[in-house]
C-alpha cells in the first residue's frame, strides 16, 4: 500500500475487524441453541457482533466535515 502511515493502520484495523467478524460468525453458527435470556455467553457474542458491525459501518462512512468559510468584503 502506498498511502500515508495512518491509512495503512486504518486498513489493518478494518481487516482485523473483518477477521474478527468472520470468526465470531463461525462461533455463533456452531453455538448450541441458547436458552432465551439465560445464556450470558450467547448474549455477549450477539453484543460483540453488533459492536464489530457498527465499527465497520463507521469506517466505511464518509463523515460530514464542516469547512470554515470566511466572508470577504466586496
Amino acid at each position: 500500500m502506498s498511502g500515508l502511515p495512518y491509512e495503512e493502520a486504518l486498513a489493518e484495523a478494518q481487516s482485523a475487524l473483518e477477521r474478527a467478524k468472520a470468526l465470531l460468525l463461525d462461533e455463533l453458527a456452531e453455538y448450541p441453541t441458547p436458552i432465551s435470556g439465560c445464556d450470558a455467553q450467547y448474549i455477549r457474542l450477539i453484543s460483540d457482533r453488533t459492536k464489530i458491525g457498527s465499527c465497520l459501518r463507521v469506517m466505511e462512512e464518509q463523515p460530514f466535515v464542516a469547512t470554515p468559510r470566511v466572508l470577504e468584503a466586496g
